[in-house]
């Protein structure tokens, strides 16, 4: 088990934002978590990625426990993380934005016998036609469209090579074509990178078309993990989250 999420717990004010929530997420595969907003899905990802601290409950990546770690100790571990609001520096060129990321990671594994700056410019090249950015790399980032400021933050992610990717909302705000693409590109990050995927997405078309298991998420609880027609026809998935059987379905 490369994830393993028991019994976490955060309050705010007396607020359960996460009362149990249990998760399960093997090496390779893409595993999406459901909900409507207020579920605890972003607080999840945060008390995971290190930006929260957890009240109770265990986080066990790759059998070391993250619960006490930092977010830049649990990134060098090997987790990396979009967020739901573009995260990216706007000033920057699409190609400035993700060599910091490399640059970033090249400093705690610089090889004595290769020139940094070749380094940089080549992983950040690759990275950029990986996610067909590589064509823009030369424009500001601010004035790229919305989609393409979604794609470029998860380039910038790809800079630290991650091996587990958590990808927060990646279709928000964006046209059909974008989500069409955005959904080609976790499959191919999936199977050409071998990045395991953690996903929330309120887009139920995309969620069951690219997701191997989906866990669902009902006020801070996990009320299910299994595959996508496990949880397509679960009575209380139907009724709390998806409007009933013929709604979604």
């Amino acid at each position: 088990m490369m994830l393993h999420v028991e019994n976490l717990q955060k309050t705010f004010d007396g607020f359960a934002a996460v009362s149990d929530a249990q998760l399960e997420v093997e090496k390779g595969e893409v595993v999406a978590v459901i909900g409507p907003n207020g579920a605890g899905k972003t607080t999840l990802f945060n008390l995971i990625t290190g930006q929260l601290k957890a009240d109770g409950g265990s986080i066990i990546f790759k059998d070391e426990n993250l619960a006490c770690m930092t977010p830049y100790e649990i990134c060098r571990r090997g987790i990396s993380r979009s967020f739901q609001i573009v995260n990216i520096f706007s000033r920057l060129t699409v190609f400035e934005n993700v060599r910091v990321a490399v640059m970033s990671y090249n400093k705690r594994t610089f090889n004595l016998f290769s020139r940094a700056k070749d380094i940089d410019v080549s992983e950040t090249g690759d990275i950029l036609k990986s996610v067909g950015l590589f064509e823009k790399a030369g424009r500001i980032s601010g004035s790229l469209s919305h989609g393409d400021q979604k794609v470029l933050e998860m380039a910038v992610a790809l800079g630290n090579r991650p091996e587990f990717l958590i990808l927060d909302e990646p279709t928000a705000g964006m046209s059909p074509e974008e989500t069409r693409n955005a959904l080609e590109l976790m499959k191919l990050l999936s199977r050409d990178r071998g990045i395991t995927i953690l996903f929330c997405e309120h887009d139920m078309e995309l969620v069951f078309s690219v997701a191997n298991r989906i866990m669902v998420m009902q006020h801070g609880r996990t009320i299910i993990q299994g595959e996508p027609e496990v949880v397509r026809k679960d009575r209380q998935v139907q009724e709390a989250y998806l409007g009933g059987p013929d709604e979604l379905f």
